[in-house]
Order: C-alpha cells, then structure tokens, then sequence
C-alpha cells in the first residue's frame, strides 16, 4: 500500500513539472521483477552515482541499449509491418523518453547544484547559529552586569532621595527654629512702632511745655511790665499828690473855691483800691498758673526722661533682634542654595543614569532583534531545504520509477 502512495505521488508530480501521466505500471503490477536482482544492483549504484555528483549521458546511453535489444528480441517473432509500426513508435517514444530524461538530468543537476549551495548555506549559518549561541551566553554575563549596574543606579537613587528627605527635613528645622525668632522680631518691630508713638506724644509733649515756658516767660514779661506801670502809677500819683497839695494850699488862699482835697482824697483812695485789687487778682492768677505749669513741666520731664531711657533700650534690642534676623537669614539662604544644588546635582546624575539604562535596554532589545532576524532566517533557509529533500525525494521516485519501466519495457 506504501508503495502504491508514493507511486501516485511519483505520478502527481511527473504531471505537474511534465503535463502528462507516465507510461508505466507500478512495481506491483510487473511480474518478474524481483527476478532481476542484477539489474536492481547495477540500478542501485547508478543511483547512488547520481546522487553524488550531476547525471552523465553514458546511463542513458545504456538504458537505451539495453532497451533496443528487449525490442529486436520481440521484433523476431511479429510481422515485419508490425515490427515497422512497433519501432516507430517505439523510435518516437525512445526519442521522447530521452527528450524528457535529459531535461530531467538537467533539472536534476541543477537541484544537485541547489543542494550542494544550500548545505554551504547551512553550514555558514550553523556556524553563525553557534557564534549567537555563543554570543546568547555572553548576553547573560551582560544581563548580570545590567542588573548589577541598575541595582546600583537604583541605590544611588534611593541614597539621592534620603539626602534630599535629609535637606527637607533640615529645612524644616531651619523653618521651625526661624519662626519663633519671626514672631519675636514681629513683636519687637510692634514695640519698636509703640515707642516711636510714645516718642512722637513725648515731643508732642515737649512742645507743649516749651509752648508754656514761652507762655511763662510771657507771663514774666507781663509781671514787668505790671511792675513798670506800679512805679509809672506811683510816680504820677506822687505828682498828683504834689499838685493836690499845691492845688489846697491855692484853694486855702482863695475866698470862695471848692473843697476839692476831699474829692481828691477819695478818688485816690478808690483808685488805691481798684490797683491793690488788680494787683492781688493778677498775682493771684501769675501764682497759680506758674504752679500748674511748674507741676506740668516737671511731669513732663520724667515722662521725657523715661520715655527717652526706654527709647534707648528698645532701640538697642530691636538692634540686636535685626542681627539676629540677618545672621538666620543668611543660614537659611545658604541652606536652600545648598539644597538647590543637591537637588540640581543628584537630578543631573539621575538623569544620566536614566540616559545609560535606556541605551543599555536599545542595545538589548536590537540585540534580541538581531537575534530573532538570524532565526527566522535560519527557518526559512531549514523550509527551503525541506522542501528541497522532498522534491529530490520524488524526482527520485520518478527516475526510479523509469528505470522500472524500462526494465520491464526491456523485459
């Protein structure tokens, strides 16, 4: 049943590369056949002749013999016209026969050639396949020094992150010791503003008082002037007086004037009383207003003097609290300075680092790709040999196949 497949198969393909079926029967319908085992011997090798090296015209020449001499054996019994019609068909398909037998050779050979070319081809790349094995085990030892590498780099990411957790919480710090030391300055520049407002009522103050030592010296002005016109009054009341006296001794002279001393007298003493009572109302006056503006005064310069004492000791404290903020805000800016370039350094390593593990994965996955190239190549090149085996598998069917029938045709 083995045989009878592959003789089909044998007979497909014939048709396919031929266009026509062959002229033979299969092996199990040819009586006698296992008798010529000579023949099969000397088949046998031709064969395997063939299969070694490309086909030569001396088998043909002897397939053709011994055809022709099975033909004169059987020609001697028939008829001369049959024997006529027998060798001219027999001439047409011995001519036939060899057309196709040698453009088989042909195709043969050149399949040979085929073969010869492609097991050259496979062993280049069985030669390339071993170097990328080769090269497969290099890759592990790359794959380690990767890892290795990336764990690294990682490392020193996550050491880079704790450093830069390290500034923060140091910033922190920073901003936790420096907002005390804000609200204490906040609450210095509010006492310093209080007592510039206590400073500027101090010389509102200031001016008052010198406003009552003007007024005061007025007031001295005013009590000499008052004395200036006491001795003016004195003087013409002393003038008065004399021209009283003279007046009385006139009136004394004559016989019949007024008694105008007693006028006189009275409007001096009214006059006396009217002076003494300005005078006491002024003095009165001049008294208590000096004591109020005494008391004032020396109020005033306490209050100025203490105000003035604190002035100095807030000045001096807010002095020594605006060092203290520049000397924190000088750390604190050199602390973030030191943290930006932390940052900016450890980003920049980061950064490289990123750049070196995205070209070590390209390398990888070209390498990966390469690696899947030669592969499918090597599969196409392994089909391509198989379905090489397998067409010189059935030519070769097909020729042995021929050699049967003209065995049996010799037969």
């Amino acid at each position: 049943m083995s045989s009878y497949t592959s003789d089909s198969a044998v007979t497909s393909i014939y048709r396919r590369h031929f266009g026509e079926a062959l002229k033979y029967r299969p092996s199990y319908e040819m009586p006698g056949y296992r008798a010529s085992s000579a023949y099969g011997g000397a088949r046998s090798a031709s064969a395997a002749s063939t299969y070694g090296a490309p086909p030569r015209r001396a088998g043909h020449t002897r397939f053709s013999a011994g055809y022709s001499l099975g033909a004169s054996s059987s020609i001697d019994t028939v008829d001369l016209s049959q024997a006529e019609s027998v060798g001219s068909e027999l001439r047409q398909v011995r001519r036939h026969e060899k057309e196709q037998l040698q453009g088989l050779n042909d195709r043969f050979a050149g399949f040979i050639e085929r073969v010869h070319e492609l097991e050259q081809q496979n062993k280049v790349l069985e030669a390339e396949l071993m170097i990328l094995r080769q090269k497969e085990e290099k890759p592990s030892n790359v794959k380690r020094l990767y890892e290795q590498e990336i764990a690294e780099l990682r490392a020193l990411a996550e050491e880079c992150r704790g450093e830069c957790a390290g500034a923060g919480g140091a910033r922190e710090q920073a901003e936790a010791v420096l907002a005390p030391i804000r609200t204490k300055h906040e609450e210095e520049r509010r006492r310093r503003e209080e007592s510039e407002a206590a400073l500027d009522e101090a010389r509102k103050a200031a001016d008052e008082e010198a406003a009552r030592r003007a007024a005061l010296e007025k007031l001295g002005s005013l009590l000499d002037e008052i004395g200036f016109l006491k001795r003016v009054q004195r003087e013409e009341i002393s003038e008065l007086q004399a021209q009283i006296q003279s007046a009385h001794i006139t009136v004394e002279m004559g016989t019949s004037q007024p008694d105008l001393t007693s006028a006189l007298r009275e409007i001096r003493s009214q006059y006396e009383v009217l002076a003494a009572k300005n005078m006491q109302v002024a003095e009165e006056w001049f008294k208590s207003k000096f004591t109020a503006l005494s008391d004032t005064a020396s109020r005033n310069t306490e209050a100025m003097h203490v105000t003035r004492e604190e002035l100095s000791e807030f000045r001096r404290h807010v002095q020594h609290r605006t060092l203290e903020a520049e000397a924190l805000k000088d750390i604190i800016e050199s602390l973030e300075k030191q943290i930006q370039e932390h940052d900016a350094r450890h980003q920049g390593e980061i950064e490289a680092l990123q750049e070196g593990i995205a070209e070590l994965e390209t390398e990888l996955q070209s390498a990966k790709n390469e690696m899947s190239r030669y592969l499918r190549d090597y599969q196409d090149l392994l089909n391509v040999k198989m379905a090489l085996d397998i067409e010189i598998a059935a030519y070769r069917k097909l020729l042995e196949g021929e050699e049967s029938r003209l065995v049996t045709a010799k037969l």
